[in-house]
């Protein structure tokens, strides 16, 4: 159901035709996880799935969100500002509209259909894909002007501030500034970026829902951030230090001692190993080395299930699999964890053996299915 189809359905719903169509991808991370809010560097790509908005003004002053993929529905007159309201989708556009009008611009009604094909709740950033598409359509129309990097900024600030989630900047970022074929090096810290060449050669990216749904604000994903903090707290008592990630492994060993929590010591040792994975993935993945590229993803899974306890039976059944297939040249979940999305780089001509394989394991061993999907890598948000 794409733009004609969609077309049809914003007519149907509002009685005029949309004036305008956008689009912002998902996006999978390579490798580089829980590093973002560290201060660290990730290798994530915008993916060919994600979120469609159409759009046409209307003169109620009213602010109309709609989806195909939720049955709830909103009518909100224009306020000064606004509040978060339950536990509705559309709150992710309601932030990036209020974002906008706490800085003083003058929006007026719209009518707003949207519509995705990224698995809500998988790791895959559909939240960031619809704040984004949102904020890009929204400066857009009403020219305010702000370049791409305060979009990806505004984007954290909704997830951070209006939907109180603790995430860093790498889903807005790269939903933002996503290249075709390029993964995009990413410093979170200084939000320097540089694009690397994404050459699969005979493999391909498979995306892997466990479909076991999670939501972050409801998971442990706020606790391992105050656990990082914690960490970061006991070095900076020694060390001039602003985030874990200025740090190598061999300086926190050094300095182990400092942190008198195990738990919280295995956190830290995730991030800064995590980080320094990140830089070698990306010299191999520049080099074509996916051999060594998908050992390094091996690396971080059972780094992010065993030191982070993000991962769980259904990513680890998945992984599990994708070690015993000669055909996969790395796996590892991806996204925050407690469910989502697991993926691996699987060779195109085994792809249908890869897909009823991954199903007939992952279903012996959880009791259902997981959803297999061949994606590539594409560009960032857009209007079409």
């Amino acid at each position: 159901m794409y733009q004609q189809q969609l077309q049809q359905q914003f007519q149907k719903l509002f009685g005029v035709s949309a004036t305008n169509t956008y689009f912002a991808p998902g996006r999978t991370n390579l490798i580089g996880e829980h590093i973002d809010y560290n201060g660290g560097l990730v290798l994530p790509c915008a993916i060919t799935f994600g979120t469609w908005l159409l759009v046409a003004p209307n003169n109620d002053g009213e602010f109309r969100f709609r989806s195909l993929n939720f049955k709830d529905k909103a009518d909100l007159k224009r306020k000064e500002r606004y509040d978060k309201i339950g536990s509705y989708w559309y709150n992710y556009p309601l932030g990036i509209i209020n974002q906008f009008l706490k800085d003083g611009h003058d929006l007026k009604g719209l009518d707003m259909l949207f519509f995705g094909d990224l698995p809500i709740g998988s790791g895959l950033s559909s939240s960031a894909s619809i704040e984004i598409v949102t904020a890009f359509a929204i400066n857009k129309l009403f020219k305010a002007n702000y370049q791409k990097i305060d979009l990806a900024l505004m984007g954290k600030a909704v997830e951070n501030n209006f939907m109180g989630v603790s995430s860093g900047i790498m889903d807005q970022f790269a939903v933002t500034f996503g290249e075709n074929g390029k993964a995009l090096l990413l410093n979170c810290n200084t939000l320097d970026y540089q694009a690397v060449d994404c050459q699969l050669g005979e493999h391909m990216l498979a995306i892997i829902n466990t479909n076991k749904h999670r939501k972050l604000s409801d998971s442990k994903y706020n606790e391992r951030v105050s656990e990082c903090q914690f960490a970061l707290s006991a070095l900076q008592s020694v060390l001039d230090i602003q985030n874990l990630c200025d740090i190598d492994s061999a300086s926190l060993k050094l300095h182990e001692h400092l942190i008198n929590d195990v738990t919280v010591f295995k956190r830290a040792k995730h991030v800064v190993e995590e980080n320094e994975r990140v830089k070698q993935a990306a010299v191999e993945l520049a080099a074509h080395n996916l051999s060594a590229f998908g050992m390094l993803m091996y690396a971080s899974h059972d780094s992010l299930r065993d030191l982070y306890d993000v991962s769980g039976i259904e990513l680890d059944a998945i992984v599990d699999y994708c070690k015993t297939n000669s055909d996969v040249a790395g796996a590892r979940m991806t996204g925050a964890g407690f469910g989502g999305c697991a993926i691996a780089l699987v060779k195109k001509s085994a792809f249908n053996d890869f897909t009823a394989g991954v199903n007939k394991y992952y279903s012996d061993k959880i009791g259902y299915a997981p959803t297999v999907y061949s994606s590539h890598i594409g560009n960032g948000v857009m209007e079409i």
